[in-house]
């Protein structure tokens, strides 16, 4: 499906944010050159009668969106959290996409769950709502388990999703193509394996049995984290097209004057929800990646609950450590540092400067610090990380998209509740206690006990690979210079050596 006739799509999505007014909206709200928003007019000017009409009781980018199918509704979603991008107005109208698209019928949700579950729905629940929320790809429903009573969500995928998805990713594959052709320095983004990453991600949206066991991994991880709830997964009621959670009542995070006019303090929930998000990504490595205000509620005693897992997002312990480098480095205004830090990790090629870097980093960081946060304007600065990124020839790191781009939409959400809140005050004391108990002596003495573990599971096959290696460095005669370096097997045998050395001389 990844061919030239996806140019029809590309051609019908700016003919269709043309005929809907969105081209003029979005270019003029992002604050766009007016060369750029003359061109965009004039490309898709004649092709306006080729776009979708959408539903003329929307606003226009809210209806272009929403004509033009789920992959550009979930980029709409990301875009409401974010006023200092896209302004408030239009944040305002992307924010509909949430949970206030049409749904479809409660009979084909019905006959949905009967097929997937293999029993009639009436013996499953003794009540079943019409839908109580319709996203772009699922719909939830409020029911009572015939059964014991309790009350639970029932979560449907929009029949056809995954076609109408496929469709778009088909899309954005050519528009990452044409992007690398016409502009190469964007190659060493990486834009299609961008998308590649983000199609994994979707895919594994689209089956709810993986998303309801990313639901029962985050429960467990989080039971102890006080003002924390996330409803537990029912796996007898759950399969590929539906899952069923417990229900858990609360006032919607994006409803702000609720909040507000309910007594709960937004500027203490605005923080919670910033250090959870960095607890879990840190302690855990194990986040939520689409934390946006459709998908979380304040309940009345202020608790922040959370739903929806179908994008989870996971980073493993040396990226978490590198990360909190970075951050930590950030904080103390340790420019060097960082530097150090991106060149350590291979992030940067080793034959930049690092002081140079360094000193790059430091014209990004010093505006953030000291500053009101409503006059720092997140678009500039990210238009100011990409030119130092380019300078440096940094290479996106797909491993870390979802963690940059939840940072920006759980920053949107935080400050939508509180206005000035600065994500390095909120940020320091959560990484500098994760700093302390992971890099130092301590988490060196960790990593020894876990590198003689798998040493020991190799234990009996050490010699022989020892042996060979030996036997093969034999026949491939050293240079005079270098000898040592040029003899992996020699240091194979040294590291066996010292990690059965170590254990037991720390055992005396």
């Amino acid at each position: 499906m990844r061919g030239p006739h996806n140019i029809w799509r590309l051609i019908r999505t700016g003919a269709t944010m043309e005929r809907t007014g969105a081209m003029g909206v979005v270019l003029e709200a992002m604050e766009a050159p007016r060369q750029l928003r003359v061109l965009a007019r004039v490309l898709a000017w004649p092709f306006k009668w080729l776009g979708y009409k959408g539903d003329e009781t929307l606003p226009p980018a809210t209806r272009a969106l929403t004509a033009l199918g789920p992959a550009y509704i979930k980029f709409g979603q990301i875009l409401s959290t974010r006023p200092d991008i896209v302004g408030e107005d239009l944040a305002v109208q992307l924010r509909v996409l949430q949970d206030q698209l049409p749904p479809f019928s409660r009979d084909v949700a019905k006959a949905a769950i009967e097929e997937e579950l293999d029993r009639p729905l009436d013996e499953m629940f003794s009540e079943f709502s019409e839908p109580v929320a319709a996203a772009s790809i699922a719909q939830v429903h409020k029911a009572v388990l015939a059964e014991t009573g309790q009350e639970v969500a029932v979560k449907v995928l929009r029949p056809g999703i995954d076609r109408a998805f496929q469709k778009d990713i088909d899309a954005f594959y050519l528009a990452a193509r044409m992007i690398e052709l016409v502009a190469p320095a964007s190659r060493r983004l990486r834009p299609t394996d961008v998308i590649a990453h983000f199609e994994g991600v979707v895919h594994g949206e689209l089956d709810l049995r993986l998303e309801a066991s990313s639901a029962s991994e985050f429960v467990s991880n989080t039971a102890e984290d006080a003002g924390f709830v996330v409803p537990a997964p029912m796996w007898g009621y759950s399969a590929r097209r539906v899952m069923t959670l417990g229900w858990a009542e609360g006032i919607p995070m994006g409803d702000v004057d609720a909040i507000k006019a309910a007594g709960l303090d937004t500027v203490a929930i605005g923080t919670r929800v910033l250090e959870l998000f960095l607890q879990h990504a840190l302690r855990d490595g194990f986040f939520h990646a689409d934390m946006h205000q459709g998908n979380l509620k304040v309940a009345e005693n202020g608790d922040i609950i959370c739903y929806d897992f179908g994008i989870m997002g996971r980073i493993d312990e040396y990226t978490r450590r590198v990360y909190a480098e970075i951050l930590f480095g950030f904080i103390r205004k340790d420019y060097h540092r960082v530097a150090e830090v991106h060149f350590e990790a291979g992030y940067v090629p080793s034959d930049q400067d690092v002081d140079d870097f360094a000193r790059a980093l430091r014209a990004v960081g010093d505006p953030i610090f000291g500053m009101d946060a409503t006059h720092i304007s997140m678009a500039r600065l990210l238009s100011h990380l990409f030119e130092v990124t380019e300078q440096f020839g940094m290479e996106t790191r797909t491993e870390l998209i979802l963690l940059q781009r939840t940072m920006v939409v759980v920053e949107g959400v935080a400050r939508s509740l509180d206005s000035h809140i600065n994500i390095w005050e909120v940020a320091k004391p959560i990484v500098e206690r994760y700093i302390a108990e992971n890099v130092g002596p301590k988490a060196f003495m960790r990593d020894l006990v876990k590198t003689v573990r798998v040493l020991g599971r190799f234990g009996p096959k050490l010699p022989k690979m020892a042996e060979t290696a030996l036997v093969r460095q034999s026949q491939t005669p050293a240079r005079a210079t270098g000898r040592w370096t040029r003899h992996p097997a020699l240091w194979l045998v040294i590291g066996v050596g010292l990690g059965v050395a170590v254990p037991l001389l720390t055992l005396h």
